[in-house]
């Protein structure tokens, strides 16, 4: 992949995968974009036969063969062997185009890794995601899940997914990429500015770099502050939980504040695999607070199912 005239790149001008370092063997996701291509490299070189790519192909823009063909040539070109998983990523009605091509890639590179005996995969976001990560959850107004933005590890179905440069500017990927001659596939739909993404990408961040001094670091900061008050959060919520119940019994929520209330309600709804909205969330308060005769019914939609009252305590049913 690199020019005759190019010295071969090392490892040691990429940034540090230093965190990877105990979960070999692993699997690079890979698309072929510049910033999973240089991660690509990056672990090839490093260790060489212990790495493994997967790619999952989309289908929803024409470019989408483009991409894999160039994943095939990478991989050969730099002896990993490659996986390439098709899926059908198309939103249903409602459903924002990105989640459901999002929760179709990682269904499938869940999937791909375990079919390879693989527990560990590496994805390639960087510093920039994780700014437009933290943006996009301002503008949702959303509380401290999403404000954590990506954490560098998270597991899923068993697999566990490593992001180790979430400190590093996507610039500085390209750079090391430009200066070996490796060629990379862009998306275009990355263009498309009706995806709101893609706008904070090309007009806000633009804009936050004239204002601010080191954006990136700054959010990031914000970012690791709010997934630490949630990790107090989510502990509280176990103690409360533990304390009301479960399935949690109406009277001893109501001895909670409304703080611990919303926080214990929260957390005993996802792990029901329920998400609800704040508006729903706040709804069943007040349904808690009030409930305070034998024949008072609670029967509320919440997230993709129903909480309702039983007898003394609250059950969640899904559709």
């Amino acid at each position: 992949m690199a020019g005759s005239k190019t010295p071969r790149p090392t490892p040691a001008d990429f940034p540090s995968l230093d965190a990877l370092a105990h979960h070999l063997p692993l699997a690079v996701a890979l698309s072929g974009g510049a910033d999973s291509t240089a991660l690509l490299i990056a672990c090839a070189l490093r260790w060489p036969g212990q790495v493994q790519a997967i790619h999952v192909h989309h289908g929803l823009q024409d470019a989408a063969d483009r991409f894999q063909a160039h994943c095939e040539e990478l991989c050969l070109a730099w002896q990993v062997p490659l996986t390439t998983v098709r899926v059908d990523a198309r939103h249903g009605s409602g459903e924002s185009p990105e989640d459901a091509a999002r929760r179709a890639r990682y269904a499938a590179l869940v999937q791909a890794a375990r079919e390879l005996g693989l527990s560990h995969v590496a994805l390639a976001q960087h510093a920039d995601d994780q700014l437009e990560t933290v943006l996009l959850a301002l503008s949702r107004g959303a509380g401290l899940p999403g404000l954590s933005a990506m954490p560098a590890r998270r597991e899923q179905g068993g697999v566990v997914f490593h992001r180790p440069w979430l400190d590093v500017p996507g610039q500085a990927l390209r750079e090391v990429l430009r200066r070996h001659d490796l060629t990379w596939e862009d998306d275009p739909s990355n263009a498309d500015v009706r995806f709101t993404r893609n706008r904070i990408r090309h007009e806000l961040l633009p804009a936050l770099a004239r204002t601010f001094a080191n954006p990136r670091q700054t959010f990031a900061r914000s970012a690791a502050h709010a997934a630490q008050a949630q990790l107090l959060l989510d502990e509280v919520a176990q103690e409360d939980l533990v304390r009301v119940g479960n399935p949690p019994r109406i009277a001893e929520l109501q001895t909670l504040s409304e703080a611990r209330l919303s926080n214990v309600l929260r957390h005993w709804l996802s792990q029901q695999a329920q998400a609800p909205s704040t508006a729903q969330l706040q709804a069943l308060m007040t349904q808690v607070r009030a409930c305070i005769t034998r024949g008072h019914a609670i029967d509320l939609k919440v997230g993709a199912g129903f909480v309702r009252r039983d007898g003394a305590v609250l059950r969640c049913y899904n559709l």
